[in-house]
């Protein structure tokens, strides 16, 4: 996979075609393999990491979108499927590979959803967390994308 450029994440232009897996380099090992993220693979410079667990089956997370932040979404354990909407059309993801992380640029409506039992939602961002970055009501999401 090429390498995304930032300049090109905006909040007004982001599509879907924009929300890219990236392969995580991986050290095979017969004790048990490595998968290693660092900054040369992603298109921004990590501020932050989270992660979700003990997530029950088939539960439902997420429904925002960021203004400025962008993210890198891997499951670390187990599946889940990511929804992601740029306000004109939607897609779904299925996360499934520790050794895979798929890219959601600002801009960009995300549900996470139909996790499997044991599933581990790892995130590492561009951004610290700031309530101010967020959009949480879709439909104001939605007047923001179409007047842009």
């Amino acid at each position: 996979m090429s390498k995304v450029d930032i300049k090109q994440l905006h909040f007004t232009t982001n599509s879907l075609e924009h929300c890219v897996l990236i392969d995580i380099p991986k050290i095979k090992d017969h004790r048990g393999n490595l998968a290693v993220v660092e900054n040369d693979i992603l298109p921004f410079n990590m501020q932050r990491v989270y992660y979700l667990f003990d997530v029950p089956a088939g539960a439902y997370r997420g429904g925002h979108a960021h203004k400025e932040h962008l993210a890198f979404v891997i499951a670390i354990s187990g599946s889940f499927q990511v929804v992601l909407d740029d306000g004109k059309q939607k897609k779904i993801i299925l996360l499934n590979r520790p050794d895979q992380g798929l890219l959601i640029p600002t801009g960009i409506w995300r549900e996470l959803q139909d996790f499997s039992h044991g599933s581990v939602c790892m995130v590492i961002s561009s951004h610290k967390f700031s309530e101010e970055d967020y959009i949480r009501d879709y439909e104001k999401f939605r007047l923001l994308k179409a007047n842009h």
